[in-house]
């Protein structure tokens, strides 16, 4: 009698599903001289807070020896989460996230020590000249030696709590980022796509080595990416095997010029400097006045008082060192990459984010984001590359499930800078997001936090990753002291934020490295890098943009590690959250009411069924979901897949 009277329910709802409201006008953008971000208390532990739509479960703080130490990129294997430190790995166990573990801190200096994982091994980025072969402290003191390491580690994991070093792969610009590539045809190896966007080695360090960084000689090692090779069965014997120019034709980026709020704090330090007696020179690139840096001034002065015979400089040696300054400041960018500076740059990427499922990847290369095919990963080509003035800095990259767009970052500033200030224009230091059309970029719009930050707080994109919230686009980003943002991108020409979390500055009177480094869910934790305080623990809670539903449904994605640059292709189990949410969709969108509220109804009966009745209630509901074809045709035909994978089979 039950199925009889749901029979008669159903039949009406295929007839009222046909008849969808129109959807809705967008809301109007939010102000950022209104956002509730904006003027919170300034401070390291006691800071003033902001959230939206998020409740913040756990804030761990960095261990002894590591806290106060940069904070850097983070991987995930099983419970364990694995946060680069710029002195060595911090893992810790987050099987309870409202209470993370410490599980081990291991010392090993060198930057940036982002990390990646696959299985039993973990890889660990090294660049800077204070890396050590031994991972000991104190870095090398001699200009060539073979105790020095820049490129990438890599550790046996098996027993987490030790991290045991099994290789060093040397490359000729040391590693600032890598990705680990698996390749579907090749199981017994990985690769690892270096990006080093330091000075090349000298050949008497690292033979191969080649060129300088203002050559544009297509063998230079300024315009190649390293490929690492790790035999699975013997990661001692990882090498590179390649090294691909992916840059080969590309001309220089246009940039862009300085913000209003960039020129107002430059003619401020400037009237110090002429007040206070400063050396002021000429930009040779821009034309405009600017501070001379210290590390150039003292050196020459220090020059000058040696050469009669003092120790210490005097008056007379700074009237002399003014005439040369010019000069020095002449020499110094005539031999800077690409001619053009970093925005300039032509010549490496700062991340490549690979799609192993699509045979595609993203590179954020600096000067240009790129398309490349990846079928061949000791050979990726390039199949697309664009420019935009409005990007300063080609920084990281990120896919849609589905590989139909791609987002890309602009750290505008270095991540050490303030770039939301109110006179930072609203597409500088922001998301690019593109359409992919026959494997060319198409550009749709920009993105940026809808806040305003203060001078003191370095604030612009960095890294982050989707969110599975199923038939939509969201994804949760970092954003230094601009906190984290989660926003829906599906509609790539109009996105959205929908949840935040944001602390004031920490120091309110001068400029204090910290925020998030980069933000990234995992199985159901939103798990962010806190530069200078630890790590933070998110979860989504319901909200008008985000329903349980939909957040249930994301939670049934279960990865047993992630690599937010090597992304997976996200599938959801079956599971009536999922087709719940996509009915929520269906509702959000404008859809009949009362159409919409008889199909819940009939999806919460099944789920109360079982054996023949479920499947019986859910062949109905099947039927009564084509009915909202002429709605939203694709969001139906997720509904009925839905429904139609929660059938059992006939015994």
């Amino acid at each position: 009698m039950h199925l009889t009277r749901s029979r008669v329910a159903l039949a009406g709802v295929a007839l009222t599903l046909a008849a969808c409201a129109p959807s809705r006008k967008p809301d109007p953008a939010p102000s950022p001289a209104a956002d509730p971000r904006n003027n919170l208390k300034a401070g390291l532990f006691d800071s003033g807070e902001y959230i939206s739509n998020l409740k913040v479960v756990s804030k761990a703080v960095s261990p002894p020896g590591f806290l106060g130490i940069t904070n850097s990129d983070l991987a995930f294997t099983g419970n364990y989460v694995i946060q680069g430190n710029y002195n060595g790995p911090v893992v810790w166990d987050i099987s309870n996230p409202a209470k993370p573990e410490l599980v081990v801190a291991y010392e090993c200096p060198a930057s940036q020590n982002d990390v990646s994982v696959y299985k039993n091994l973990m890889f660990m980025s090294a660049e800077a000249q204070n890396g050590r072969v031994d991972c000991k402290p104190g870095g090398v003191r001699e200009a060539v030696s073979p105790e020095r390491m820049r490129g990438v580690r890599i550790f046996d994991i098996s027993n987490i709590k030790e991290p045991k070093l099994v290789a060093n792969v040397q490359t000729c610009r040391g590693s600032h980022t890598h990705t680990v590539l698996e390749d579907p045809k090749d199981r017994a190896n990985v690769y690892i796509y270096v990006s080093g966007s330091s000075g090349i080695r000298p050949k008497t360090e690292l033979a191969g080595c080649e060129g300088d960084l203002a050559s544009d000689d297509p063998n230079s090692s300024r315009l190649r990416i390293e490929i690492i090779k790790v035999p699975l069965a013997n990661p001692s014997q990882a090498a590179v095997v390649g090294r691909a120019n992916i840059f080969a034709g590309l001309g220089p980026a246009p940039s862009h010029g300085l913000s209003d709020a960039d020129k107002a704090a430059a003619e401020q330090q400037l009237a110090t400097a002429r007040r206070t007696g400063a050396f002021i020179a000429r930009n040779p690139q821009s034309g405009a006045d600017m501070v001379v840096p210290g590390q150039l001034v003292r050196p020459m002065l220090d020059s000058i008082a040696r050469a009669r015979g003092a120790s210490t400089p005097n008056a007379a040696d700074s009237a002399a060192a003014r005439p040369l300054m010019q000069a020095a400041m002449n020499r110094i960018f005539s031999g800077a990459a690409g001619g053009g500076g970093r925005g300039g740059e032509r010549s490496q990427c700062h991340d490549i984010t690979v799609y192993p499922a699509l045979g595609l990847a993203g590179g954020a290369c600096e000067g240009h984001g790129l398309l490349l095919d990846i079928s061949n990963p000791a050979n990726p080509v390039r199949l697309d590359a664009v420019a935009d003035s409005n990007f300063a800095y080609w920084h990281s990259a990120t896919f849609n499930n589905d590989g139909t767009q791609i987002l890309f970052s602009d750290e505008w500033g270095g991540g050490g800078a303030p770039k939301l200030r109110a006179g930072d224009k609203p597409e500088w230091g922001a998301n690019a997001i593109f359409e992919i059309v026959n494997r060319k970029l198409v550009f749709k719009s920009y993105y940026k936090i809808p806040t305003y930050q203060s001078s003191n707080e370095n604030c612009v994109a960095h890294n982050g990753s989707l969110i599975p919230i199923p038939g939509r686009d969201v994804m949760v980003q970092a954003w230094y002291q601009g906190g984290i943002s989660v926003f829906d991108w599906t509609d790539p020409a109009n996105p959205k934020e929908i949840a935040s979390f944001d602390r004031g500055p920490i120091d309110g009177t001068r400029m204090v490295s910290g925020g998030s480094w980069s933000v990234y869910w995992y199985n159901g934790q939103i798990v962010s890098s806190e530069i200078a305080r630890g790590l933070d623990v998110a979860q989504l809670v319901p909200s008008p943009y985000i329903t349980q539903n939909e957040i249930d449904a994301a939670n049934t994605v279960k990865w047993s590690e992630l690599n937010a640059q090597g992304q997976p292709k996200i599938s959801w189990p079956p599971s009536f959250a999922l087709a719940k949410a996509y009915t929520d969709q269906l509702e959000r969108k404008g859809c009949a009411a009362s159409a919409v509220s008889a199909l819940r109804s009939q999806i919460t009966a099944a789920e109360k069924a079982s054996g023949a009745a479920r499947n019986t209630a859910l062949t109905a509901a099947v039927t009564a979901a084509e009915g909202a074809r002429g709605c939203d045709g694709k969001k139906t035909d997720l509904l009925k897949k839905a429904l139609q994978d929660l059938q059992a089979p006939a015994m």
